[in-house]
């Protein structure tokens, strides 16, 4: 198979998700850190780049963290050639392969968030380079987890507080609020 790599801008502006035509992994895995990509040689590799500050990959993609003072147009196309390259030599993503479980559990209420979530927030958030998970439903607060280019993104707290809270609220009425847990 001919690997191609394209690349999308997301919300984020220190982000950038490099798309490529193969599954690399069902469900996603975020190495936040340096040190949290010591279990994936994918990124530990990318890790060796000065400028890389961030990395996360879902389904057909892998987005990008940098530092500050890097610039997209001077490291995107040195990105683009090593995610081609790793994905070509099938580079690892993780050591252990662990498979997000689509079992919703909870009360009828927590299963209805968690399908809400999947089917409708999910896939949006995946489309700016991101994932969210669900964590907990308690007095009326849903907490989630945004990982990828949600995380530290300026138009996050927007998207949690306009989008998902709004459209949890109006399909849940048990619904109050909506909060993302720090990673």
């Amino acid at each position: 198979m001919n690997i191609t790599v394209y690349t999308e801008t997301t919300p984020n502006p220190a982000t950038m998700k490099f798309i490529v035509n193969k599954l690399l992994i069902n469900g996603s895995v975020d190495f936040a850190t340096r040190e949290s990509a010591e279990e994936s040689a994918f990124a530990k590799e990318l890790y060796k780049f000065n400028f890389v500050n961030g990395v996360f990959f879902a389904s057909n993609f892998v987005t990008v963290t940098k530092v500050d003072d890097a610039e997209w147009a001077d490291i995107e196309p040195i990105l683009k050639e090593f995610v081609k390259g790793a994905v070509e030599s099938e580079l690892p993503l993780q050591q252990t392969v662990t498979e997000e479980n689509l079992v919703f559990e909870g009360t009828d209420t927590e299963i209805q968030i968690q399908q809400i979530l999947n089917d409708y927030v999910r896939p949006a958030v995946e489309q700016d380079g991101g994932a969210i998970s669900y964590k907990s439903f308690t007095d009326g607060v849903v907490t989630v987890e945004l990982r990828g280019s949600c995380s530290g993104c300026p138009s996050s707290t927007i998207t949690l507080k306009s989008g998902i809270q709004s459209l949890l609220q109006r399909m849940v009425p048990e619904v109050k609020e909506v909060v993302s847990e720090a990673m």
